[in-house]
């Protein structure tokens, strides 16, 4: 069986030790934990693990947003996993643009931190569940985006603009529907859908979709009144 590589970073030795027994008995998972007593991305770059669980106590030196953003940016592979007392949607905005895969309270019990590990593991993105399948929420974060959107460089830009289909597409997923449901909507293949969901992925610059749906709001090709949702809509895969 190939197990999961989990890197616990937090400064507080018996919160590590909490969440390492809450792992220990999963046979697949190699579980790892270090303080804060040397650069944890020396040891990230030493043993590229699956998964890093990142707590909200790091010391003074470092922040668990600044360093989940070096962690996906230097390692593609490595999926980060943030632990904080309060996953609100400050927080969630915050990771969104960072591309950390999941956000998760300080306390959250073992069953739904081995799952969403695994989740993460296996490619999937559960910070979607979070953000994507609320349109409430991302009304709420809209604003949010809307105080970085005036300051952004022209160069920072999309280079290549989304189709019409892939603007009408972009607004489906905003809303939380799945492939499957957007290409019932449009009458069309789930393939296709899939296909123009990966080229809006591309051009957006986003690592999955509820980021993509971020970087839309920031961007302006979604609004406030986009994500509403329609009489009757239900938010099916």
């Amino acid at each position: 069986m190939e197990k999961i590589t989990i890197l616990i970073i937090d400064n507080q030795q018996y919160y590590r030790a909490g969440v390492r027994q809450s792992l220990s008995k999963q046979p697949d998972m190699n579980i790892i934990d270090i303080d804060l007593s040397r650069d944890p991305l020396d040891l990230v770059d030493k043993i590229v693990p699956d998964v890093v669980l990142l707590g909200s106590d790091l010391g003074p030196h470092y922040d668990p947003i600044t360093l989940s953003k070096r962690i996906v940016r230097y390692y593609r592979n490595t999926k980060v996993i943030i632990l904080t007392p309060n996953p609100n949607n400050e927080v969630l905005f915050e990771i969104i643009k960072n591309s950390a895969v999941a956000c998760l309270p300080r306390n959250v019990d073992s069953s739904e931190l081995i799952h969403t590990i695994q989740r993460a593991s296996h490619g999937e993105y559960p910070i979607n569940d979070s953000v994507v399948s609320e349109p409430r929420l991302a009304q709420r974060l809209l604003k949010q985006f809307h105080h970085i959107s005036g300051s952004r460089n022209g160069s920072e830009k999309i280079l290549t603009p989304l189709t019409p289909r892939e603007k009408q597409i972009l607004t489906y997923v905003a809303k939380g529907n799945k492939n499957r449901r957007i290409a019932d909507v449009l009458g069309l293949d789930e393939q296709t859908i899939k296909c123009h969901v990966s080229s809006i992925l591309r051009k957006l610059h986003a690592n999955h979709r509820a980021h993509a749906v971020a970087m839309a709001i920031r961007d302006g090709l979604v609004t406030a009144e986009d994500l509403k949702p329609t009489t009757g809509q239900r938010n099916k895969g």
